[in-house]
């Protein structure tokens, strides 16, 4: 299908978003929170929608899993539409996709109903964030003023999911499950209603959509995110992982051979010319690897070992999210000064030493300071490399090529959080086995049970610890100091 160029009329809103750059700022990052947010925030409600809709034990994974899955996979089709269609356009359909799914999502009477619902939140996220971060290149220029915008954007995506658990906590407490959906709508409604007034539109590129491409790219992630969720329940050897992993190789490899042949591929390959953005979402991927699993067990932690209630565990996550958010404040301003190489090698440096503080866990840890302290470290350390690979992997990219760029960012989110929790999951499954292979005497059952639980969690730790540092050794060999420190404090 080709689209013709058209250029869009003087927007209303212009003399608006001229005065008032924060609002703007305020309205992309608000629907980049509902995406990541909407991660997590069912989390800490799992066992309140179990009961309330009769999910099997192995069936609740897939109220966070559904929403992933679809999320991933879509995400190279939603950057490409948003270049061709025009990016704001497609941010409010995204956004009122994602509302509606919410609302069916919040009224489900069945377990079936909410995992569709879930899987429509997935596509409506799809569409709407690479386009979100796309609008960040439109709307302000190169330079410390862009800078500070994918601070602001880059915090969000990596405080959003302990976010998520605190506010799927308190609504969860206060009011019910359901509420962990519904409030998505009143606030998916008021941003596709300011975006028009507040976010410029992008102009729209002369092009077609890659079919092709986009059928391939869409199946191959999508089967690949599914392959890592099935291996986090059926482990490594599973024939449906291995299946599915061999088919996303097959999808993928087809989908690399198309784009090479194609005039306008979904994802131009050229964008990995480039050195520094390459290694910036290895990085991301490593970094996000680590830290989803880490909100996963933790979670767990604090309400069997620590015996926290829902509210309680959300609010454990609170200084990491306000660590994140500092940290990723002062990296907008020490960028230009420092040089992203430098900002890379010490945040990540100080989140393996908080990971590995935290690897330290067993029953005789107590929140303060056992957990608190390394939860702050973690937080001020990945606030720092979160703004950068952000800033790497978007700087010196074409206009025309800046959704499928911001599309990869969201992909190396998801398929390093979908990886990550796999393998944690199962380096946390041989521990617990090898623990309960060793039986203490003298201990209650329910102590047992405690420590089992801590070792496994420790194991865990350990393994998002190695993850962590394999990010710092790329900071360390494959980053060029001197280009990089370049495309950080160009200015347009």
């Amino acid at each position: 299908m080709t689209v013709t160029a058209t250029r869009p009329a003087p927007a209303r809103g212009a003399a608006l978003r001229a005065a008032h750059p924060g609002l703007t700022l305020a309205v992309i990052v608000a629907c980049q929170m509902m995406v990541v947010l909407d991660m997590t925030v069912v989390n800490v409600a799992l066992p309140s929608i179990q009961s309330g809709l009769h999910f099997s034990a192995t069936g609740l994974s897939w109220v966070v899993s559904a929403y992933t899955l679809t999320f991933g996979g879509l995400l190279l089709l939603g950057g490409r539409a948003g270049d061709i269609l025009g990016r704001r356009r497609v941010l409010v359909a995204g956004i009122l996709l994602f509302s509606l799914a919410s609302l069916l999502g919040g009224l489900a009477t069945s377990a079936g109903w909410l995992l569709a619902a879930r899987a429509l939140q997935g596509a409506g996220a799809a569409i709407a964030s690479p386009t979100a971060l796309a609008l960040i290149t439109t709307n302000f220029p190169e330079g410390p003023e862009r800078n500070r915008a994918f601070g602001a954007y880059a915090a969000v995506s990596a405080a959003g999911a302990s976010l998520g658990l605190i506010a799927g906590g308190v609504l969860t407490s206060w009011l019910s499950w359901r509420w962990a959906l519904f409030v998505n709508l009143p606030i998916g409604i008021a941003i596709a209603a300011v975006a028009p007034l507040f976010i410029g539109e992008s102009e729209r590129r002369p092009g077609r959509f890659d079919l092709a491409g986009a059928l391939t790219s869409t199946a191959g992630v999508a089967t690949l995110v599914y392959g890592f969720i099935r291996a986090a329940s059926g482990g490594w050897g599973d024939r449906a992982t291995l299946g599915a992993l061999a088919a996303a190789a097959v999808l993928l490899a087809a989908f690399l051979a198309i784009e090479l042949r194609s005039g306008q591929p979904i994802t131009p390959l050229h964008l990995f010319a480039n050195r520094n953005r390459t290694s910036a979402h290895l990085i991301r991927l490593l970094l996000v690897a680590g830290m989803f699993g880490m909100f996963f067990f933790l979670t767990q932690f604090v309400q069997e070992v620590l015996g926290f209630s829902a509210l309680q565990a959300g609010f454990a996550f609170l200084p990491t999210t306000v660590a994140i958010f500092a940290s990723a404040q002062v990296a907008t301003r020490l960028l230009p000064r420092f040089g992203p190489r430098s900002l890379l090698l010490a945040g990540i440096a100080v989140t393996v030493v908080g990971m590995l503080w935290l690897a330290q866990v067993s029953t005789a840890t107590a929140y303060v300071p056992g957990l608190l302290g390394p939860l702050l470290l973690f937080g001020l350390g990945m606030g720092l490399p979160f703004v950068t690979v952000t800033v790497l992997a978007l700087s010196e990219v074409a206009p025309q090529d800046s959704g499928a760029a911001s599309s990869l960012v969201n992909v190396t989110q998801q398929v390093g959080g979908s990886l990550g929790l796999a393998i944690l999951v199962t380096v946390f499954g041989t521990a617990v086995r090898d623990a309960a292979a060793h039986p203490l005497v003298g201990v209650s059952p329910l102590a047992r049970a405690h420590e089992i639980l801590a070792h496994g969690v420790g194991s865990a730790f350990t393994a998002a610890a190695v993850f962590i540092a394999g990010a710092l050794v790329l900071a360390v060999i494959a980053v060029d100091a001197g280009r990089a420190a370049a495309a950080a404090t160009r200015r347009r």
